[in-house]
């Protein structure tokens, strides 16, 4: 979801191929012709180059536009967030949301880890809602890439069997993040975008 946001709200134009890993897709020999490593999301830019991993992808697509942090420090921050989403949030809510809702006939068997994920999410996500109580997105400068990275997975840890009502600075948040320009929900993803005028 999150390069993929940040073409919608950044106007690019780009084409989007959705693959079935369930089924295997990734796996598939139109997709290693593209992709090599197998894995998604992949970005192909316009020279033709791959770039794998979601929060370099953004790093990519926000160069010289609004969501990249305009100074040095800043972007050092907006990194801090990305590589605390990868280690601290996405590890733990992915597969715990994985099991729950994407897959729940695997709920049963993985509930132990599923219990253990969320556990190890919840405190990434106090530390979240704490850094958001006094500010309305990640950086004080604005939304920014840092917000779409972390946006990705937290405002779906619900799914994940994770309460939001504990972090309500994070629900004030997702409604924020929500409401920026030309932003796509989830349930969007795949569909054309329809920029307001």
């Amino acid at each position: 979801m999150k390069p993929w946001l940040a073409l919608n709200q950044l106007r690019l134009d780009h084409e989007l191929i959705l693959i079935n890993v369930l089924e295997g897709e990734q796996r598939s020999a139109p997709f290693l012709n593209v992709n090599p490593l197998g894995v998604v999301p992949w970005l192909v830019t316009e020279e033709g180059r791959g770039i794998g991993e979601s929060n370099a992808m953004l790093w990519y697509l926000a160069e010289g536009s609004h969501l990249m942090p305009a100074t040095r420090a800043d972007r050092a921050e907006a990194l801090q967030w990305m590589f605390f989403e990868q280690t601290r949030l996405e590890p733990f809510i992915s597969p715990a949301r994985f099991f729950t809702t994407i897959l729940p006939q695997g709920r049963e068997a993985r509930s132990g880890d599923i219990a253990t994920w969320q556990d190890r999410a919840r405190p990434g996500l106090a530390r979240l809602d704490r850094h958001l109580t006094d500010r309305e997105f990640v950086l004080r400068s604005g939304y920014s890439i840092a917000d779409i990275a972390l946006f990705g997975y937290v405002h779906v840890a619900a799914e994940a069997g994770i309460d939001c009502a504990d972090y309500p600075q994070i629900a004030r948040w997702v409604d924020r993040v929500s409401l920026t320009p030309a932003f796509q929900p989830l349930e969007a993803l795949g569909q054309v975008a329809a920029y307001p005028a």
